[in-house]
């Protein structure tokens, strides 16, 4: 077994996209921030904003530029009903997709809930070198997001490869 190259914490901020929760009833993005403090990484930031695009769009458009966030984690507003909008807020402003996060994540979801998953609408993308993926807003969902997929992903000792190791190379041209 070889030993770990070295860890890297990277910053991460928590959006919580819903009409109805706060602070205090936000078990989603509570799970999140824990979960990413607990592998090692910052949370730097962490919002709720109500079902808006244009609200959502401006918080995520922020954090964007702010070079302390590495990763922006949403949950919440990926399903279809009307005030579902969190893809498309979101979309306009990812300058490269990362289509294997949703596909994966329905697969993966396929195995807990069954065709249900077919109502995800988990997104994933990279922009101004930060990473964006869009959960949806249950707390399982979450933690199936995290624990299967982006701590590794986020884990710069993940092998064959992991988006850790690609940071510095993001901006290149």
């Amino acid at each position: 077994m070889s030993a770990p190259k070295h860890t890297f914490s990277l910053g991460c901020a928590v959006l919580t996209v819903s009409d109805t929760r706060t602070f205090e009833n936000d078990t989603s993005g509570a799970l999140l921030a824990q979960l990413l403090t607990a592998d090692g990484h910052r949370l730097v930031a962490r919002e709720i904003a109500k079902d808006d695009r244009f609200e959502i769009r401006a918080i995520v458009s922020r954090w964007i530029a702010e070079d302390a966030i590495d990763v922006i984690l949403t949950t919440g507003g990926t399903g279809f009903t009307g005030r579902d909008t969190t893809p498309e807020a979101v979309a306009p402003l990812i300058e490269k997709t990362i289509d294997g996060f949703g596909e994966l994540f329905r697969a993966i979801s396929f195995e807990e809930i069954g065709t249900s998953t077919i109502q995800s609408r988990a997104i994933g993308g990279l922009s101004n070198s930060t990473l964006i993926f869009c959960l949806p807003g249950s707390t399982g969902a979450c933690r199936t997001g995290w624990e299967k997929i982006l701590r590794s992903q986020l884990d710069v000792n993940h092998e064959p490869c992991n988006f850790v190791e690609l940071i510095p190379r993001f901006d290149e041209a």
